[in-house]
């Protein structure tokens, strides 16, 4: 049978906090990655998937700095036995985290990953994910991130959507690139499903 039909029973969230989605800092294209990361929510909710909301806590005077504007959740949260909020301080959201365990004590087998920044948070806990057996989905349109600045003697100006295709590619063939989220289906997690 081919794993690729079956449903994810876990949706992450990375870091859609209102710093990288709003305002003079926000990603390019935030309005379609929230569009994105606000449907694929819904959809998981409904379906009875664990929803986790990865919270970055950036360093004093950072634009997510605990407890500021920018630090804020984009989207609203129902807490509950199948959505969380995980705080993290490291790009990897398993680094010192609950995460691991959540997923193991709900029995998520498969997980699909969006939010924000594609090259670092998204990517570095996608491919822990991976390493600890996870299917991986990452839609292509539910994942954002900046432009790379030029750099004299190295290269133009990258463009974030570029930088995004890049992050992706480079996680290898074991993760699932969709193109679009709404591609995506969930399915109870299994600890809530009988």
């Amino acid at each position: 049978m081919n794993d690729r039909a079956f449903p994810l029973e876990a949706l992450i969230v990375v870091d859609v906090q209102s710093a990288f989605v709003s305002g003079d800092g926000a990603v390019p294209e935030a309005a379609r990655l929230v569009d994105r990361t606000t449907d694929l929510i819904a959809r998981a909710r409904r379906s009875g998937a664990l929803v986790v909301h990865l919270q970055n806590d950036g360093p004093a005077g950072a634009d997510d700095e605990p407890h500021t504007p920018g630090w804020e959740l984009h989207h609203p949260v129902e807490p509950g036995s199948t959505e969380v909020v995980i705080r993290k301080t490291e790009d990897d959201g398993f680094d010192g985290t609950c995460l691991g365990s959540l997923l193991t004590d709900s029995g998520v087998r498969a997980l699909a990953i969006c939010g924000v920044m594609s090259e670092m948070c998204v990517q570095a806990t996608a491919r822990t994910a991976l390493a600890m057996g996870y299917r991986v989905v990452l839609p292509h349109d539910a994942h954002a991130t900046q432009d790379i600045p030029a750099a004299p003697g190295i290269s133009d100006r990258v463009p974030a959507a570029t930088v995004s295709r890049v992050a992706a590619w480079a996680l290898g063939s074991e993760a699932e690139i969709t193109a679009h989220a709404a591609d995506v289906t969930f399915t109870a997690v299994p600890s809530r499903s009988h």
